[in-house]
């Protein structure tokens, strides 16, 4: 029983490590991911809204991708369809999701976790409220 005790604890810190080595590799390192010619941020505008419609929706996963916190409000993206990770054109249909307001620092974390130019790209919407808001539209090959 012991010696089952210290291999279980061997393997449970070398998965831990495993994972948070393939966290900083996919979310922080400069390794693996190159921002594409198209994400564009202007500095100068110090807050940005997102319209997010998956797994950005989940208060932890925003966190690890940009270390902090952020709120979120309700919104709705007319003349839009879900489809699996993306969403298309298609009138008379609506996303349901959430803004996120950030900073041009959590827009490069959120531009890299969507791998921007790579899986996606990001245009700008506009939502039932009338706001404009960045959205992430999938990219086929």
């Amino acid at each position: 029983m012991r010696r089952f005790c210290k291999w279980f604890f061997i393997l449970l810190v070398i998965g831990i490590a495993i994972g948070s080595g393939g966290f900083w590799y996919t979310f922080m390192s400069p390794y693996g991911y190159h921002p594409s010619e198209t994400a564009v941020i202007d500095e100068r505008i110090p807050e940005q809204d997102v319209f997010v419609y998956g797994t950005l929706r989940y208060d932890w996963l925003r966190w690890i991708i940009m270390g902090t916190p952020i709120e979120t409000r309700e919104a709705t993206l007319p003349g839009y369809h879900r489809q699996d990770l993306d969403i298309q054109p298609q009138p008379g249909a609506e996303v349901h999701g959430e803004v996120l307001t950030i900073d041009p620092a959590a827009l490069k974390a959120l531009d890299r976790y969507e791998r921007l130019g790579i899986r996606y790209t990001r245009e700008s919407v506009k939502l039932a409220d009338g706001t404009t808001a960045w959205a992430y539209k999938r990219l086929f090959d």
